[in-house]
């Protein structure tokens, strides 16, 4: 069977110096700490190469389309799934990319669909002959660079949740709609990030054997990092909450102030129609039917009418 073309393949140094791999099937030499091949799961062949070199198990968990973040340890290695914000151009951060993991003692077999930058620039370290030392050095590094590019776009959703708060002091009509799409995109990032905080923190505390002190306490600093961010990301889904009850609140007071005036209004044209209907009758005996003053001085009436009850319903405080 020939061999997929990954998108790195690089062989470790126990010192940390990287060696590009120019064929993945060929052994590693003595010198040699471990291998790392990451593989775009759209290249022909991948799934048959990962299913040779692992069993079905890890195989099904580094191919498979819907993954959520978790960490399962194995006898001779670690599956560990992790996700990382959507960077790429005209992509929504919210639509995170998955990045899989088979990490054992002589190799790191990982793969994805979407491209990540964390895996982007730590590959560019590797191609200048420096990476990390051990297989546990490299998923920290990995970890660290996914959380580091979700900070920014964490900080961004508090900063428009503060917007948000802002202009609503102003004005209530069309901020519903923002409010509502940054709730979603809380809600879609909680998802993701939440369990990769748990998976993370199950690594460095039931120190697996691929992880020394230093991998660790890195995955440990991480791990405290998503954390925050999971703090912020509750603080972000509280304060629009809070913001959706006031917007709805405004709304609601808007529209009873709508009816009472309306109420009030018909209130004060009620007893005018009253007094117009009972002088419109077609019947002799109208008072003032042959007197050519009789129409100003229902006019006048009217209006004192009118007049008599709006003071009564602003005393009243419902004008």
């Amino acid at each position: 069977m020939t061999a997929p073309s990954p998108i790195y393949a690089y062989d470790f140094a126990p010192d940390g110096a990287a060696t590009p791999c120019a064929d993945i099937d060929a052994a590693s030499a003595p010198d040699v700490a471990y291998r790392w091949v990451h593989f775009d799961l759209a290249e022909p062949g991948v799934t048959d190469w990962i299913a040779a070199q692992t069993d079905a198990l890890v195989a099904d968990a580094l191919t498979r389309q819907d993954t959520r973040p978790r960490a399962a340890m194995e006898e001779d290695g670690l599956i560990l799934i992790l996700r990382g914000v959507n960077l790429n151009p005209d992509a929504d951060p919210e639509d995170m990319v998955s990045l899989r993991l088979w990490v054992s003692e002589r190799l790191v077999i990982s793969t994805r669909i979407r491209k990540l930058m964390a895996v982007t620039s730590l590959a560019e370290t590797m191609a200048a002959g420096r990476g990390p030392g051990s297989p546990g050095a490299l998923v920290a590094a990995l970890a660290a660079g996914l959380t580091q590019r979700m900070a920014p776009v964490m900080t961004g959703l508090a900063d428009q949740a503060a917007d948000l708060e802002e202009r609503s002091v102003d004005r209530h009509a069309g901020l519903r709609g923002e409010l509502a799409g940054l709730r979603r995109t809380v809600i879609a990032l909680r998802r993701y990030v939440a369990p990769q905080r748990e998976a993370l923190a199950r690594l460095y505390q039931e120190a697996h054997p691929l992880f020394d002190a230093d991998a660790r306490s890195s995955l440990r600093e991480t791990a405290d990092q998503i954390t925050r961010l999971v703090e912020e990301l509750d603080a972000v889904r509280d304060r629009s909450a809070i913001l959706n009850d006031q917007l709805a609140d405004a709304r609601a007071e808007e529209m009873n102030r709508a009816m009472l005036l309306l109420s009030v209004v018909a209130a004060i044209f009620l007893p005018l129609g009253f007094v117009t209907g009972l002088l419109g009758i077609n019947v002799g005996g109208l008072p003032g039917a042959s007197w050519p003053f009789a129409f100003t001085v229902v006019c006048l009436i009217c209006a004192a009418l009118a007049g008599g009850l709006a003071l009564m319903f602003r005393r009243k405080g419902w004008l």
